[in-house]
């Protein structure tokens, strides 16, 4: 993404963020996160860079959340083209009536990726989730697992494309911790293995330390892995940045 973009992404970040607010009523409140992050390598004979831009919006009820987010990955070294990803996502989360710390999720997700030969995957599905300890933004370990269709275009070689319509079972692990209410670990990892051939899996990893200056001001590292085992890749990207973050 260019540079103009991000600024873009900023300006409209700031001019819609509010104070913070942390209860939750039966009103609606409204969360807006961008996050800017890269690396830049740079030698008497040799050139690379990384940048990650992330948009995240999220709303949330007493008993419901719904998040949708956007993230595109940009990387060259020497001049040659490493990385031109972009991934988004819908997800909706529900609270049991019943059962505490239980709910019911849908997710809808469309992934391109160069680093990766996803020329395009779409997905869509839904399952259980259970937050085996919620202590609000102190400390949340949440599992959850699903079934999830897809439909997907990969780049198997240099001249061949796949096209499958599978279904996976989605297992994710969700934590968050918070020290003294400015430094922050969150982390969201996904096994997805094929109901049909269980030596095709996705592995996704996004794991985030930020360390709050201000109330939407954020210094950032973050960590990504990423594998897709029938193209045979994989990515590990560090980069530090910053995120702003508003409600509203």
């Amino acid at each position: 993404m260019k540079l103009w973009n991000c600024l873009v992404f900023v300006g409209l970040l700031l001019a819609c963020s509010g104070p913070v607010q942390a209860q939750y009523s039966d009103s609606v409140h409204y969360n807006l996160r961008f996050s800017g992050t890269g690396i830049l390598n740079r030698t008497d004979n040799s050139q690379s860079y990384l940048l990650t831009n992330a948009l995240r919006f999220g709303a949330r009820l007493r008993k419901a959340d719904l998040n949708a987010g956007a993230n595109y990955l940009y990387g060259q070294q020497d001049g040659n083209l490493k990385n031109n990803d972009f991934n988004s996502t819908v997800d909706v989360n529900i609270r049991s009536r019943f059962v505490p710390r239980l709910y019911y999720w849908g997710l809808g997700s469309f992934e391109k990726s160069y680093s990766l030969r996803v020329n395009n995957r779409t997905q869509a599905g839904g399952g259980l989730a259970y937050s085996i300890v919620d202590r609000g933004d102190s400390l949340f370990v949440n599992l959850s697992d699903g079934v999830l269709y897809e439909y997907s275009n990969l780049q198997t070689s240099d001249t061949s494309q796949a096209f499958s319509s599978i279904a996976r079972n989605s297992f994710r692990l969700r934590m968050r911790y918070r020290l003294a209410q400015r430094l922050t670990f969150e982390s969201t990892s996904f096994l997805q293995h094929s109901l049909q051939d269980g030596s095709d899996y996705i592995i996704r990893s996004n794991n985030s330390l930020n360390l709050k200056l201000r109330k939407w001001l954020s210094l950032t590292s973050a960590l990504t892995y990423n594998k897709v085992s029938r193209t045979g890749k994989e990515n590990l990207l560090i980069t530090f940045g910053v995120t702003l973050e508003g409600w509203f």
